[in-house]
């Protein structure tokens, strides 16, 4: 079967680390048809548009899209583009998983969890004014529909993952009403999954059980600003972001991306770690069906990280970009993937 996507290359590094995963994709022997698309500091320099509306329709189209990091100027400049092109899409859901690859790339091993993030609103909703000189006002927004979607969506994740346990993380002791209605939601939904057990955790006392004792953790369920905080201590777990792949799914379109940014104090030193990236592009394939291929690439990354000759400089290592994905695609072969 052959697959017509989207390629957003991103920012920074962005394009570094896109071609490395495009390389090892070709290598599985995956038969994908890319339309290359722009957003961000390219689209800016091109349209005066972070996200043009042409990208927009690709993106609709192909409902599947490969994504670079993108940055965001920091209290200047253009809004994150990340933020308006999951309210534009629907991209309610946004997955982390947080898994141990071989090798000592961490003090931790065997780490398997996976972080369930509320994408469409809370404090990202970005709304935000100045009430009087000297005083802003940031509204954080929770809904019914949206809470109860991306319960919804956790559950039968982990129905489909068989996992076990699902931990909502809030701050409902101080906001009680937004993160009360947060929690509300997530018990209603619990109710229909009796397998499946329930906990609840502030997500201060989270932080810290997640450093002492990270396997008690198997589905991470966090509405928008702590899903972002928690996945990033997450990947700090395995060995960091450059090793985090992650996905904005929603109804009819998804867009796979890794948990890092953009990287700009490295971009085009050829030195940024492809791990993450290429990882991320397993998981499209899964989503696509492919899971053969997706596991010839993660047993791929894990035979290299596993002999730890080949590493780039972020996880103690000499290598280059192309470097670690030459070495991954060596293992992966049109075989092994179960093409035929």
């Amino acid at each position: 079967m052959s697959y017509n996507l989207t390629l957003l290359p991103g920012d920074g590094i962005g394009p570094e680390v896109t071609e490395a995963a495009l390389a090892v994709l070709e290598a599985t022997g995956v038969k994908i048809q890319w339309d290359r698309a722009l957003a961000g500091q390219q689209a800016i320099e091109k349209f005066s548009d972070p996200l043009p509306e042409e990208t927009l329709t690709l993106l609709k189209k192909n409902q599947v899209a490969l994504k670079g990091p993108i940055g965001t100027p920091i209290a200047k400049g253009f809004g994150s583009v990340n933020v308006l092109m999951r309210k534009k899409l629907n991209l309610y859901a946004n997955l982390r998983p947080i898994k141990s690859l071989k090798g000592k790339l961490s003090r931790y091993e065997n780490i398997d969890l996976i972080v369930v993030r509320e994408n469409t609103e809370g404090l990202y909703a970005g709304i935000e004014h100045e009430v009087a000189p000297g005083v802003v006002e940031s509204i954080k927004v929770i809904t019914e529909k949206a809470s109860l979607r991306i319960s919804e969506f956790a559950f039968q994740l982990a129905q489909k993952e068989k996992r076990k346990k699902i931990t909502a993380i809030h701050k409902a002791n101080i906001m009680k009403l937004s993160d009360g209605l947060f929690l509300a939601c997530s018990r209603k939904v619990s109710e229909g999954f009796p397998d499946i057990l329930y906990k609840e955790m502030i997500v201060d006392n989270s932080c810290m059980q997640l450093v002492l004792n990270p396997k008690q953790f198997d589905i991470l369920l966090l509405e928008n600003l702590y899903g972002d905080i928690v996945s990033d201590l997450c990947a700090g777990l395995v060995g960091g972001l450059g090793l985090v792949p992650g996905a904005n799914i929603g109804t009819d379109a998804a867009i796979f991306e890794a948990v890092h940014g953009n990287a700009p104090d490295i971009a085009g030193k050829g030195i940024a770690n492809p791990i993450a990236m290429i990882l991320t592009s397993a998981m499209m394939l899964k989503y696509l069906g492919e899971n053969s291929c997706a596991q010839a690439i993660e047993n791929a990354v894990n035979a290299v990280t596993e002999k730890g000759e080949v590493l780039t400089p972020d996880l103690g290592g000499k290598a280059t970009t192309k470097e670690v994905t030459q070495a991954i695609i060596k293992c992966v072969t049109p075989a092994k993937a179960g093409v035929h």
